[in-house]
């Protein structure tokens, strides 16, 4: 198959497998069937699964454009600007099919028949106002038009990645939707669909793309582009994979339901998964290598299709597993306060024992440390491969940093924090104050500077957007040692005396909002202050000190505003959980309040000692390089201060024997 007839035969192909697919899995599924009660119709029933087809392979195209743009191919060159035009073409689409989905939507839920009558809009404008489900569609379809426009608007590098950043973030509201909202995991079911959609987007929306932009690259190109690509889509494929595992085994409550028909669709998606990994691992390993010649190009893109084919299959599986019906789980009798809040029972009593086998993975932040962990051993390891050193210590401080933040993310402190604040505030000075020290001792920025190869093809890789992220305008205020130590200490009384703080107990986006802040403010402050990697300006080091007894004195400030606090913070949340054990609301408050006081300034005090131990070391090595200066040309004041002395010693002599020749 030549360039031109794949170009266009390669998204043909995808979409006409995935109505195939689709349609398949509603016939078997059910999902399409017509319920006993308030049916809208045929045209909704298979309508809505079908426009939600199009919505997925719509919102790949336009995501894994863009992700692909940034990362293999040069802005300003006809492949570029071919993958801005396939996102823009991506994003109108995806904008259209949203508001249709959006629409049928309302149409299944309310059962209404579509009419002229204002009553017929006021009902589709509350739903979409003030509905759980609306309200998703109605940002999407905003998110799509608005990205439609700046797809055909931007054209280089800073813009296109800010562009990529609103693309992923629109397909956020989609996770919501489908069984994941109503699941009893919900936490859990909506973190795993989100992951799952953004990674699948990024891997489909890849392929289709270098399908397009085949014909404008030379083969060498091409090349080099399809192995960028082929690192992106493993890492796609490792996260399309966990996330898919925990969300199906969510959805199906058990392995004995694993033939029902939910079950086979899941087979059926897994399968397809599978043998799209097989043959990405084929031709990154022995296909990739042999495209200078002719046959092993036709033999590549013959895999290729092969590979849409299959991500058709998926695509279809996935659209009617959103629209067929999962496993009931039992009814829920009687919940319980806890449970009405959080959506989990709650915990039993924590002691001891639980504070080390009390565990409920977020999956987020799963995946965040498992790639900061294998990219900086690989770093680690490349060095060494090639004779470089690295200090032992920068390693164990950084796996150590990033374990403690999976233990808090997942561990006991994630499975309490709702309950007690004690343990939230446990949480936060971990994160913000202990995990920072280690991690920025770990000095990753140095290392993907050194590890990272260098692109010298006008493109931009791993190196290049980080050594930009480093260097750009932004980062050079926030890493400003006065602009990090205000956004650390003053964030701590913003997040905690606002709506803040309510917003990340009731929403778990407000959670990981909360976690990555006070990561990055405390990684900030402590690179300010010790930090390895480059940053454009440091205090001195009595200054250093300075801003540390200033936010030590603020911090333990807090921690007395809290014990002293005579109300509950946010009393419908903690004082509602109905604990008949561990001490009251209140009482436990006034122990966080200690917490922020008193073990938080344990890891300021480590930062305190730091300084001081940077700056006697300072003061060796630049006593050192002027030893070393003086042996090499000798210590030239030393030098001209004696010629000065002997001068003068010369001159007072001359001066004594002129007065003792005037007195004789």
């Amino acid at each position: 198959m030549n360039a031109r007839a794949l170009r266009v035969a390669g998204p043909v192909i995808l979409v006409a497998v995935s109505l195939i697919a689709v349609v398949a899995g509603l016939a078997y599924g059910g999902g399409a069937a017509a319920p006993l009660l308030a049916d809208p119709g045929p045209v909704v029933r298979w309508g809505l699964p079908l426009a939600t087809l199009v919505v997925n392979l719509s919102a790949a195209t336009m995501v894994g454009s863009l992700v692909l743009a940034l990362f293999a191919l040069k802005a300003g060159e006809r492949p570029f600007e071919l993958a801005l035009d396939t996102a823009s073409i991506g994003a109108a689409i995806f904008t259209v099919a949203s508001a249709a989905t959006g629409y049928l939507t309302f149409l299944n839920i309310i059962n209404a028949k579509p009419t002229l009558d204002p009553l017929f809009g006021q009902q589709l404008g509350r739903f979409l106002v003030e509905s759980e489900i609306g309200p998703a569609w109605l940002i999407t379809t905003i998110a799509g038009a608005v990205l439609t426009v700046l797809t055909f608007a931007v054209r280089s590098w800073v813009p296109t990645m800010i562009v990529a950043i609103l693309a992923l973030a629109s397909l956020v509201p989609m996770g919501t939707q489908g069984h994941a909202g109503t699941e009893a995991s919900h936490t859990a079911a909506v973190t795993s669909l989100v992951l799952h959609i953004i990674a699948a987007a990024v891997w489909l929306g890849g392929l289709v793309l270098l399908v397009v932009v085949r014909p404008a690259m030379s083969r060498t190109q091409l090349q080099t582009t399809l192995l960028r690509y082929s690192s992106i889509a493993l890492a796609a494929f490792v996260v399309v994979a966990v996330s898919g595992t925990v969300r199906a085994s969510i959805g199906l409550l058990g392995w004995e339901n694993l033939f029902s028909p939910y079950g086979i669709l899941v087979l059926v998606k897994v399968a397809a998964l599978l043998a799209m990994g097989v043959l990405g691992a084929w031709y990154r390993r022995r296909l990739i290598s042999r495209m200078a010649d002719e046959q092993g190009s036709r033999r590549f893109w013959a895999i290729i299709v092969v590979e849409l084919v299959f991500m058709g299959i998926a695509s279809g599986a996935a659209a009617a597993l959103a629209r067929t019906p999962p496993p009931i789980a039992p009814p829920l009798v009687g919940q319980t306060p806890a449970e009405i809040l959080t959506g989990s029972p709650l915990p039993p009593e924590l002691t001891i024992e639980r504070w080390f086998t009390s565990w409920d993975i977020d999956l987020l932040w799963a995946f965040v440390v498992a790639f900061g962990l294998f990219f900086y051993l690989a770093g680690v390891w490349r060095l060494r491969r090639r004779g470089d050193s690295w200090p032992i210590y920068r390693t164990v401080l950084w796996c150590l940093g990033m374990l403690a933040v999976f233990w808090i993310t997942s561990g006991p402190v994630n499975v309490y924090q709702d309950y007690l604040f004690s343990m939230h505030m446990i949480g936060h000075m971990l994160l913000s104050m202990a995990i920072p020290l280690m991690l920025v001792s770990g000095a990753p920025v140095t290392l993907a500077a050194r590890a990272i190869r260098k692109r010298d093809d006008g493109t931009r890789g791993g190196r290049e957007w980080i050594l930009w992220a480093v260097h750009n305008p932004v980062a050079k205020v926030l890493t400003n040692p006065y602009v990090a130590a205000g956004l650390f200490i003053g964030s701590l009384w913003a997040f905690y005396y606002t709506d803040l703080f309510r917003w990340s107990l009731y929403d778990h986006l407000g959670h990981i909002w909360m976690v990555a802040h006070f990561l990055i403010t405390g990684y900030l402050f402590v690179l300010s202050l010790i930090g390895i990697d480059p940053v454009p300006y440091r205090l001195p080091y009595p200054m250093r000190l300075l801003v540390l007894i200033a936010i030590m004195a603020m911090h333990a400030f807090f921690g007395i505003a809290i014990m002293m606090n005579s109300g509950l913070m946010v009393a419908e949340w903690f004082g509602a959980m109905g604990r008949t054990w561990g001490p009251t609301p209140l009482e436990d408050q006034y122990a966080g309040g200690g917490v922020a006081w008193s073990v938080g300034e344990i890891p300021t005090l480590i930062l305190a000692i730091t300084v001081a131990i940077q700056w006697s070391r300072s003061d060796e090595r630049q006593q050192r390089r002027r030893d070393r200066h003086v042996d090499r040309v000798g210590d030239l004041e030393l030098d001209a201060y004696n010629e000065e002395l002997a001068r003068l010693a010369e001159r007072d002599a001359r001066a004594a024997e002129r007065d003792a020749a005037r007195r004789s």
